[in-house]
């Protein structure tokens, strides 16, 4: 499933009743890859006019956390100051394994959405059970967890029937295993996948939330590498209908 945020649009009826409880959030997860060069530029793809979520609007890959993400075995993890900001503002009860989990969840949504391998190339031989990710580690790679940036969190108002509490994550391209332009090997979920400037995903039809990552990833990038680690994420919540904005 495609980047999970929020967007009151028109064709999108998914509306909570305002008799009936509010819905609670699923967690999910989703990967800002950022493609360097003379103008930066960040892969995105269109949601079928079919998706009941957000449909025909445009969304950097990303998805639901499954339980595998939680309980795979990796080499690297988070950095400090990302496990750091992940920790804030979640229950206590709430491990590492799940908050590494989520960034996990981002790099095998984006491998399953578009095909692309983003890892790093490994002499260890990693396996597991699970089909995806074992397709995944059959390449020679392993997920590049310090060096994911966590910038931002949004959890989806409560009049959608549909919510979900996102995190977004942001890493280079240098950790593409793959032919950054080759994308045959897609799911299809997302239509026309492109690497986009900064600027011209202003004209796409894009959630709210996610003109607001792209101001992010904009602010992000005048920093150093090692800088945007630690600068803070911004946490989007909504309260009675309007948005409350936070750092973590």
């Amino acid at each position: 499933m495609a980047e999970a945020a929020n967007d009151k649009s028109q064709g999108d009826n998914q509306y909570r009743d305002e008799q009936a409880q509010a819905v609670r959030p699923k967690e999910a997860a989703t990967l800002v890859i950022v493609r360097q060069g003379s103008e930066p530029k960040v892969l995105m793809g269109k949601r079928a006019a079919s998706h009941v979520f957000m449909p025909n609007k445009f969304v950097f890959p990303g998805g639901r956390l499954d339980a595998i993400d939680q309980r795979i075995r990796v080499p690297s993890d988070l950095s400090d100051p990302v496990i750091g900001r992940l920790q804030k503002e979640t229950r206590k009860n709430v491990s590492n394994h799940k908050l590494r989990g989520l960034a996990l969840a981002a790099i095998r949504e984006t491998y399953e959405e578009t095909g692309l391998i983003i890892g790093r190339k490994t002499g260890q031989k990693l396996t597991t059970n699970n089909a995806v990710w074992q397709r995944y580690f059959d390449h020679g790679v392993e997920p590049p967890l310090d060096k994911i940036d966590f910038i931002a969190r949004a959890v989806t108002p409560t009049y959608r029937n549909r919510r979900f509490d996102t995190r977004f994550f942001m890493i280079f391209d240098d950790f593409i295993q793959t032919d950054p332009d080759d994308m045959v090997k897609a799911s299809g979920e997302l239509l026309d996948l492109h690497w986009l400037t900064l600027s011209e995903t202003q004209n796409l039809d894009l959630p709210t939330i996610t003109r607001w990552i792209i101001d992010m990833v904009d602010q992000r990038l005048k920093l150093s590498r090692d800088a945007q680690l630690q600068a803070p994420a911004t946490y989007v919540r909504f309260i009675n209908g309007k948005p409350r904005i936070t750092t973590l």
